[in-house]
């Protein structure tokens, strides 16, 4: 367990008796609230092979000469997206991809390149914000992917979140905390992002830091942008947190705390 679990396992406690802070507590929430460590791997599970066939694709050939347009703005839109299929758990492909880009974009840049993302579902509770893991983009100009007909670009904290959207949804929804974002909760389930970078975890609970809604779609993403660039270190509940939930937050409609800043007392020592 790292410090900043310590730091907010010590201040669940102390909210416990002071009641002062805005954060969500159950009636016994566990307070070991951890994101996937960085020397930790997801690997996927290869699906049974199946038999190749010899198809030819409807209008034209498989690119180059004779393409489509829309063969090009597909293979853009790839290029922009963590493509899913169907349901994303902890072991599949994507997601794997995603969190180790993130521990290779973590290791260069540090937490600067990284953002707390946080989802909200308002047909369960709209005050809550659920914490289900971070961002984290490239920072280097020069170390940028691209594709072959693009000038690439910095990557902002949002084009990091609206290009994973959707795998970070299905992880939040069916993997990490369905009781509140799935079945008749799944619809209208909303992003937000920490409005500043690093590790804020503590900042939120605290109420120092206030939450963007992330809005925008594929089309929101320039040109130059290209998925290779930004990675998702997903949220991972252990022991009780499974069925009791991890960390989450309150803050109203415009995703500001509703209740003051408050401070940790200084003189407990771990």
């Amino acid at each position: 367990m790292t410090q900043i679990h310590l730091f907010i396992a010590l201040l669940l406690s102390c909210c416990l008796l002071q009641k002062t802070s805005s954060f969500s507590l159950g009636p016994t929430i566990s307070t070991s609230r951890r994101t996937r460590s960085s020397d930790s791997k997801l690997f996927a599970v290869k699906p049974p092979k199946k038999s190749k066939k010899n198809k030819k694709p409807a209008g034209g050939g498989g690119g180059g000469f004779g393409s489509s347009s829309a063969d090009a703005s597909n293979a853009n839109n790839n290029s922009k997206v963590r493509s899913v299929s169907g349901y994303q758990g902890s072991g599949t492909k994507p997601l794997r991809i995603a969190a180790n880009t993130f521990d290779a974009l973590r290791q260069e840049y540090g937490e600067d390149a990284c953002h707390d993302i946080y989802v909200r579902s308002p047909l369960n509770d709209a005050s809550t914000f659920w914490f289900v893991g971070k961002v984290a983009r490239c920072m280097d100009i020069t170390k940028l992917e691209s594709s072959s007909t693009t000038v690439a670009i910095i990557p902002t904290p949002h084009d990091a979140v609206i290009s994973q959207k959707r795998l970070i949804l299905e992880y939040a929804k069916r993997q990490l905390r369905p009781q509140n974002m799935g079945g008749p909760f799944s619809e209208g389930l909303e992003l937000w992002i920490a409005a500043s970078s690093g590790d804020r975890e503590m900042d939120a609970v605290q109420n120092k830091i206030s939450l963007d809604h992330v809005t925008g779609s594929l089309a929101s993403l320039s040109d130059g942008f290209h998925v290779a660039n930004v990675g998702y270190n997903p949220e991972i509940y252990v022991g009780d947190e499974v069925t009791k939930g991890g960390l989450r937050i309150v803050r109203d409609e415009e995703g500001k705390p509703v209740k003051p800043v408050f401070e940790i007392n200084e003189s407990v020592k771990f």
